[in-house]
């Protein structure tokens, strides 16, 4: 294998305290990375590093982990655009959220499922993100849950088996959603459970109940599956303590806590992750980071990427509204898109700039990580390393 140096990288964020200045972000000026095959060899002030056989001058700019994004719906077709609309301009819609993309995937091809997961995994990787989680949940059949992971599986290494999005809407479970759980921890259940990696629920009123969601999750357990919650996202609920209960992955959305909920996300290792996006695409409250962060709980930010309610790919964007709206400061939010995300799957050998981890790199337009929440809406992302390849090359 060859070596490979970038240099002359203005700010790294190895998310290593002991590499850099001892905060959590672990920030080195003026730094060289060492990329041999698809691992960081070395890390450290450019003035101390090694001799390699290539090099990659940064040119001032600084670098951090490849985003990891661990919450995203990526498997359908179609788009609610005028949901969306009538939402934002205080009209009334009538529409069917949910079961509109539902009928939507349902009718699509495996060909247009996939080139659209193509698509939208491409356009994050644009943006940085280097790791990407995805669910099912819009087919809510056999048929169409299976196939929806089989397709994400073939480009994605993080899947998620979401048959409990909402119950089916088919006449059959209309009057009969215990029907539907049966299906979701049975025949559904074991079509899907070899092409994922996770088990969500979500666990809401008009959803699922906390007893359904516990018996959906341990089902899936039972099947090698690890947790995730679709928790408190609308309301306040038991999927935080149910998550917690079950040692689940990660909590997601966590908009309405309270002081028992924290504590138990700070005293476990269930990663509370946000996802702003929603909140911003449905004029929601936002999630209150600042009341996790100080009681010690370890918080992941995600895109939530979704035809309904957060249609972004764009961590960055995601890290400026954490920011502006969610009491984070830039280091936390970077921390947590990164780090964050990899803790919320599980994950040490992405996240982090430090040697043994995965090669996954984002070169910025900028001097310093910062310039992410201070210059929000501009395409900054300049260079992407992925494995040890340099995959967005800038133009």
């Amino acid at each position: 294998m060859t070596t490979t140096a970038l240099t002359h990288i203005a700010g790294l964020v190895t998310n290593d305290p002991s590499l850099g200045d001892g905060t959590p972000i672990g920030l080195i000026q003026d730094a060289t990375v060492v990329i041999d095959g698809d691992r960081i060899a070395w890390v450290g002030e450019s003035s101390k590093a090694p001799a390699t056989d290539n090099a990659f001058d940064a040119g001032g700019r600084a670098a951090v982990p490849g985003f990891v994004d661990s919450h995203s719906h990526l498997v359908f077709a179609g788009d609610r655009t005028q949901e969306f609309n009538a939402r934002m301009s205080g009209r009334p819609y009538s529409a069917g959220g949910i079961r509109t993309t539902v009928a939507a995937t349902r009718a699509a091809t495996d060909a247009e499922l996939s080139a659209n997961v193509a698509r939208y995994l491409a356009e994050a990787l644009r943006q940085g993100t280097t790791t990407q989680e995805t669910k099912s949940g819009y087919g809510l059949t056999v048929h169409d849950e299976a196939r929806a992971l089989r397709i994400a599986r073939e480009q994605t290494e993080e899947t998620t088996y979401l048959g409990a999005h909402i119950v089916a809407p088919d006449p059959a479970y209309a009057t009969d959603p215990a029907a539907y759980v049966a299906l979701v921890t049975g025949e559904m259940l074991d079509a899907c459970a070899p092409h994922a990696r996770w088990i969500d629920v979500f666990c809401e009123q008009g959803a699922f109940d906390g007893d359904q969601a516990r018996a959906i999750l341990t089902a899936g357990r039972a099947k090698g599956l690890h947790p995730r919650v679709h928790a408190n996202q609308l309301s306040y609920g038991p999927g935080v303590q149910l998550a917690v209960e079950l040692d689940a992955a990660s909590a997601d959305h966590c908009t309405h806590l309270t002081d028992a909920d924290i504590d138990a996300l700070a005293q476990g290792r269930t990663v509370a992750t946000l996802l702003p996006g929603a909140e911003f695409s449905t004029r929601a409250a936002w999630p209150d980071a600042r009341r996790l962060l100080d009681a010690g709980a370890t918080v992941a930010l995600s895109t939530d990427c979704n035809p309904g309610s957060s249609f972004t790919s764009s961590m960055p964007f995601c890290i400026a509204l954490a920011v502006r709206d969610m009491g984070m400061t830039p280091d936390e939010a970077v921390w947590s898109a990164t780090a964050g995300g990899a803790a919320a799957l599980r994950r040490t050998d992405i996240g982090r700039i430090t040697p043994g981890a995965r090669a996954d790199i984002a070169l910025l337009d900028a001097p310093s990580h910062v310039h992410l929440a201070y210059r929000p809406g501009v395409p900054l992302v300049s260079e992407v390393w992925r494995a040890g390849t340099r995959v967005v090359v800038q133009a």
